[in-house]
């Protein structure tokens, strides 16, 4: 459909759409809940969805192209409802993506300044397209060390589509951590955090020997969202290791560090990545 699509008109269709379903009183408190600049229709979320799904099926022959072009369209005018639309069609057209469409997710995701763009971008679109296409990976290593802490935190969130479909990158989350454990940015140590609490659903073991080793330097709020999921027991060693108050390795020396062997991706396949105790 890349011939003869009118991605502009496509745009105005689909905010036309939007607009009947706002309300003044939800846009302002939308727009004073992200501190954003952007103009807000007040659409919530399951209608936006909607609309866009249905936006969508009226184009049956959609191809990658103008998918693309669809979502950029939507992006240029500085509405939210806009703009998560645009998310939303990244999303829902994602299986034709592939890693040469992460450089114009890169522009969106270092114009969208707020994590209700940034984290479907990055944590959807992006890190869908690095679990189909491997290929992705060396841009999104290089988003692990840009200056803009949007960015350096969409190369964390990428990595939990791989977490969510049992293909962990641990190696890779361990590497960019080892950047990161540093950052004073909330919105970086809240996503270490979030990586973590996601492995630890499959695999507790490996996120209380990863915790255990960076106890004394991670943030208190990456520390809290890694032990959120973890078995009581670990939880609190974990506590009194970082508090101090435990003077005997929080665990076993066997267990630390582990690293990911052939076992452990077959555990994670079939969902036995799960502590032993």
């Amino acid at each position: 459909m890349g011939v003869g699509f009118d991605a502009d008109a496509a745009a105005l269709a689909v905010e036309e759409l939007l607009r009947p379903f706002g309300s003044s009183e939800r846009a302002e408190r939308g727009q004073r809940y992200l501190k954003s600049d952007l103009e807000f229709f007040g659409v919530i979320v399951p209608d936006l969805r909607r609309v866009v799904k249905e936006a969508v099926k009226g184009y049956p022959g959609l191809d990658h192209q103008a998918a693309v072009a669809w979502a950029v369209a939507l992006w240029r005018k500085p509405v939210f409802e806009r703009r998560a639309a645009a998310v939303e069609i990244l999303h829902m057209t994602g299986k034709q993506l592939r890693a040469g469409d992460l450089g114009t997710v890169e522009t969106l995701i270092r114009d969208a300044r707020t994590w209700a763009l940034v984290d479907p971008l990055a944590g959807d679109v992006a890190g869908g397209i690095a679990l189909r296409d491997p290929s992705a990976w060396p841009l999104i290593d290089a988003w692990a060390t840009d200056e803009d802490f949007w960015v350096r935190r969409s190369a964390l969130l990428a990595l939990l589509p791989g977490i969510r479909a049992r293909r962990p990158d641990l190696g890779r989350f361990e590497r960019y951590a080892a950047l990161m454990l540093a950052e004073k940015e909330f919105f970086i140590r809240k996503a270490l955090g979030w990586v973590l609490r996601e492995i630890s659903k499959r695999d507790p073991r490996w996120v209380a020997d990863w915790t255990a080793r960076h106890a004394a330097v991670i943030s208190g709020v990456t520390f809290r969202e890694a032990v959120r999921r973890l078995p009581a027991e670990d939880a609190d060693r974990l506590r009194a290791l970082r508090a101090g108050g435990d003077d005997s390795p929080a665990f076993p020396q066997s267990v630390l560090p582990a690293p990911e062997s052939m076992e452990r991706k077959a555990a994670w396949r079939t969902g036995r990545g799960r502590s032993a105790r």
